[in-house]
């Protein structure tokens, strides 16, 4: 159900709500069209961003030599600290950094925006989700990997980086000053408000959604009172954002696991309960992805639908891995990358398949009355009424967790745009938290429709910059590859390492 049901006789064309959705309705209608301008293909329109999308993921797959698995064990002795010092300089450790991304991007992208791909998409969107993942584990290797090389530590020790400084500073090194201010302004000023749609007003929208569905539906005290919730939340926000990265990256760090193992954990015991649907769900998945039953422009339009879903999800080509990653402790800016290569795996192909799995094999997709998180919510509540619940809990810890990540990637942007004023920082908090209260206050087709195109359209200068600087791209990560493999990169003695929340440990006593 959406938050606020056009129907809805409690509504009146001046309560704050529907003000809002006013407002904001026309502003979508107009970006959607430029954003999303695309050509005529096989009865649908086929936005010309998938294809940028796409194509970027799969030539830096080839590229870069993409070996999830042969890696893995590389990454995991970055992950762990085995390559850095508690010294160096950076502010949070390569864990704290991938659970903040990993905090914006599993969250309710897993939970709502699957829910939305299969809604419209049929069970065919799911693998599309699955396929954008991994091609985007390349991009955000690429994006984690040039925010390192390319960031500034300042004098107090804090550090600012993320793609508007690869692309300023990095395309000017080859030579292209011009293009990278150009590239670089253009990213910072999209992504500031980019991070307004999908890090806060969706996450806010849905958690408003899923406590209204939970306390009554319609006849719940809170609907038609959705920015009453969002004023609750952004209070509570607030008090973390204000604290920085090192506030935000202490809570995601502790948050993660404790909301992937319970959504995890719930997500099984549906599947346990419906196992003997799961090979008939697999089925559909596979068959639906290549001949789907009433999706506009068949499987073209299975694609799209699927692949803008994995972005909204993971983030891919959007910067975010970036902007989480170039404040780590290291020296070396390819071991980031090997970290953020795990991101979209986790989150689009672990996590998202889990979802959409526990939706297809309750057959919770096919209610008409119900969209986004309501969906999911029907699917959990197969087992139990408990376990609707528990989804509540899941979608408050995913909600504010991403909203927090987000908001810090929103300051970075503001920061570079404005020269690193801590006023201006300040004010952008302050917006930021705002913008809460209006996304639990906004239709959630207005909310999808508004980040989809922020987000997307951040990726034209992000995704083309890295394109001009694949060359050292290449460089870096094979140079590190090589080195950790020969032994040619030590492992740090264990008494200089950090533990991975960023703790230091204590020296050896001789």
């Amino acid at each position: 159900m959406h938050i606020l049901p056009e129907s809805s006789p409690s509504l009146t064309v001046t309560s704050v709500d529907q003000f809002l959705e006013n407002f904001f309705g026309p502003v979508v209608d107009f970006l959607e069209a430029v954003v999303f301008f695309g050509l005529p293909i096989a009865g649908t329109e086929l936005p010309l961003l998938i294809v940028w999308l796409l194509a970027a993921g799969v030539f830096l797959t080839y590229w870069l030599r993409i070996r999830p698995f042969k890696d893995m064990k590389l990454s995991l002795r970055v992950i762990r600290g085995h390559y850095s010092r508690h010294s160096d300089p950076g502010q949070v450790t390569s864990f704290q950094a991938l659970a903040t991304e990993l905090s914006g991007t599993v969250g309710l992208g897993n939970i709502a925006g699957v829910a939305v791909a299969i809604s419209v998409g049929g069970p065919g969107a799911a693998l599309w989700i699955i396929i954008g993942g991994l091609l985007g584990m390349a991009i955000k290797m690429s994006e984690a990997t040039l925010a390192q090389k390319y960031r500034k530590i300042h004098q107090d020790g804090t550090v600012s980086g993320g793609p508007m400084y690869y692309l300023r500073d990095g395309l000017s090194s080859i030579g292209r000053p011009k293009l990278g201010r150009i590239l670089g302004f253009g990213f910072a000023f999209c992504m500031m408000i980019a991070v307004m749609g999908a890090g806060n007003i969706f996450q806010s929208n849905q958690l408003t959604a899923q406590l209204i569905n939970t306390t009554g539906g319609e006849d719940s005290p809170l609907a038609g009172h959705g920015w009453v919730v969002g004023v609750i939340i952004a209070v509570i926000a607030g008090v973390v954002i204000i604290g920085g990265i090192t506030s935000i990256a202490r809570v995601t760090s502790r948050m993660v696991p404790i909301m992937a193992i319970l959504y995890v954990g719930c997500v099984l015991t549906i599947l346990g309960a419906n196992f003997t649907e799961i090979p008939a769900s697999f089925a559909l998945i596979v068959t639906g992805a290549f001949s789907p039953e009433g999706v506009s422009g068949g499987i073209i339009g299975v694609v799209i639908i699927g692949v803008q879903r994995a972005l909204f999800s993971n983030a891919a080509g959007v910067g975010t891995a970036g902007l989480a990653h170039s404040a780590t402790k290291n020296r070396r800016p390819a071991e980031e990358g090997f970290v953020a290569a795990w991101e979209p795996f986790i989150d689009s192909v672990m996590i998202c398949t889990m979802t959409a799995l526990a939706i297809i094999v309750t057959e919770s997709y096919t209610d008409t009355e119900s969209d986004g998180v309501a969906i999911t919510s029907d699917a959990f509540a197969t087992v139990g009424t408990a376990f609707t619940v528990l989804l509540t809990i899941c979608v408050v810890i995913f909600a504010f967790s991403t909203i927090l990540a987000f908001s810090y990637y929103g300051k970075k942007t503001a920061g570079f745009l404005f020269g690193q004023n801590r006023i201006a920082e300040l004010i952008y908090d302050v917006v930021y938290i705002l913008m809460i209260v209006v996304g639990a206050s906004v239709t959630l087709d207005t909310v999808v429709r508004f980040s989809d195109a922020m987000f997307f359209l951040v990726t034209v200068p992000n995704l083309l910059g890295i394109y001009f600087l694949a060359k050292v791209l290449r460089k870096e990560i094979f140079d590190q590859r090589l080195g950790m493999q020969t032994g040619a990169i030590p492992v740090v003695p264990e008494s200089e390492r950090s533990t991975i929340l960023g703790k230091p440990r204590h020296q050896n006593v001789t």
